[in-house]
């Protein structure tokens, strides 16, 4: 079995939440994979990009994704499509995430990233503003809101989440009510102060609950 966690957006794979999950991985003797999603281009980011490096790490064995937010959309569109992926935990998931673009930063600006084909955002990972490219846009459009991913799902959402409120969370559980699970905690997306009960949630959801069938 692989765990692979996905971080998100303008991250990396030393992030906080993603440090945290592969020492407690390690300390269950299992390793964590924490791959850079963007491959070492940034500016060239695609949701298509992103999901050709899970394959890569996934290596077409049974796994378990573990995505925080836009890692949990990724997620999400990847177990959709990939049945070898068992169950998946997601972290305040950003669902919609092409679509949400021109709503946050407004027609004017969204039109203006498209017709210089790239802007500047601030890159959490590296401290700095870094460019993004508008075919992270163009490119996602492809994929829809909320990918029917039908394997055992634990979403966890913070209550006063302002990136991606948890109404996205509440969705896919309606959505798909028979395989999906969310946990509502108060505390926001960063979901920093709040580590050891997301591993709480994630552990038991992962290693006591029924078994796996990994030859599904």
């Amino acid at each position: 079995m692989r765990y692979i966690y996905l971080h998100g957006f303008a991250s990396r794979p030393a992030s906080r939440k993603a440090t945290y999950f592969r020492e407690r991985f390690a300390e269950r003797g299992l390793e964590l994979h924490v791959p850079a999603l963007d491959g070492g281009n940034f500016e060239g980011l695609t949701i298509t990009g992103q999901l050709e490096v899970i394959r890569e790490h996934a290596a077409g064995e049974p796994c378990v994704l573990i995505g925080s937010s836009l890692g949990g959309y990724l997620a999400a569109v990847y177990a959709s499509r990939h049945p070898e992926v068992e169950r998946i935990v997601l972290l305040a998931p950003a669902f919609c995430f092409p679509r949400r673009w021109e709503d946050e930063l407004g027609a004017e600006t969204f039109a203006a990233w498209k017709a210089e084909g790239s802007r500047p955002v601030f890159h959490y990972g590296e401290g700095r503003e870094m460019r993004i490219g508008f075919g992270l846009i163009e490119d996602g459009m492809q994929y829809e809101d909320y990918p029917a991913a039908t394997q055992p799902s634990l979403l966890l959402h913070g209550l006063s989440d302002t990136v991606v409120p948890v109404e996205y969370s509440r969705h896919f559980v309606e959505l798909y009510p028979e395989c999906s699970t969310l946990v509502e905690i108060e505390t926001d997306h960063e979901m920093g102060d709040v580590l050891p009960l997301l591993w709480s949630h994630t552990s038991s959801f992962l290693f006591d609950g029924p078994e796996i069938d990994s030859q599904k």
